[in-house]
């Protein structure tokens, strides 16, 4: 089985590098792959709507139908700036949507995929945001909300994201965070920790002999970096094309574990 994990994309115009990038890595997988997960914050905002409302993510979608219809699994986990997903992600992409961390079964090892907004279990304050927005009556109302207000409120969330991310990120230890939470899944039976949100591109080999691995996905956003597992392994990348005509396929991440995480 070929897998790809992805997470943290922030898309918000076509425009933008890291949209167009996704695009063309999208594009090279085709043929090559069994499933797509992506864990968490695809979108720089999406929530609540029933149809697409938002033109600037139709090449996103139409390369996500393209990969379902040649019969790639999608599985998407619902983030902290994604979520609400509902019928348009199930019924018209025929993803499967995930609102909190799951336990898949991937070539017969036990792997355990989230986002990662909730490892953080002493950051009370985000804790009750997500409640607020998470909430299946946020997520009714928000079918009601006009697409031109969604967007401006996205700008204004995002904003106000980035400020608070680097707060945070001097205020808590992440890689011991994502170490300790991991270290408990694996006390569980887990084989395998995959998560997002944190923008921290990490792989590690723990356990006994080192057969428990721990992967943060990093992002998509500056660095370019995604797990691929194959045949019961996983292996964090970092796609670098050359150029936007002639892209490179990818190489491994081994040195990314000493990058600092970013807002």
């Amino acid at each position: 089985m070929r897998a790809i994990f992805i997470a943290d994309a922030h898309l918000k115009y076509m425009h933008d590098d890291n949209y167009r990038m996704l695009l063309q890595f999208l594009n090279e997988q085709r043929g090559a792959l069994d499933a797509l997960f992506i864990l968490g914050d695809l979108f720089e905002f999406w929530i609540g709507h029933r149809s697409m409302p938002f033109p600037q993510y139709q090449p996103i979608l139409n390369e996500l139908l393209r990969l379902q219809s040649e019969g790639v699994a999608i599985h998407y986990f619902e983030g902290n700036h994604d979520f609400h997903l509902g019928p348009f992600f199930t019924e018209t992409i025929q993803a499967r949507v995930y609102r909190s961390a799951a336990l898949l079964e991937l070539d017969g090892k036990k792997v355990y995929a989230c986002h990662g907004d909730q490892i953080n279990t002493r950051d009370v304050g985000y804790r009750l945001l997500r409640f607020a927005l998470h909430n299946r009556l946020t997520g009714i109302v928000a079918r009601f909300v006009p697409p031109s207000i969604t967007v401006k409120l996205a700008d204004r969330m995002a904003r106000n994201s980035k400020k608070k991310y680097r707060r945070r990120a001097s205020k808590w230890n992440y890689h011991a965070i994502l170490r300790a939470f991991a270290e408990r899944r694996f006390t569980d039976g887990c084989d395998t920790f995959i998560t997002g949100h944190f923008h921290i591109p990490l792989q590690e080999q723990t356990g006994p002999q080192g057969k428990q691995t721990i992967v943060s996905l990093g992002d998509w956003i500056h660095r370019y970096s995604y797990a691929e597992w194959e045949d019961g392994a996983v292996r964090l990348k970092i796609y670098q094309p050359a150029s936007n005509e002639h892209p490179q396929r990818c190489r491994t991440g081994t040195d990314t574990a000493r990058h600092a995480p970013e807002g």
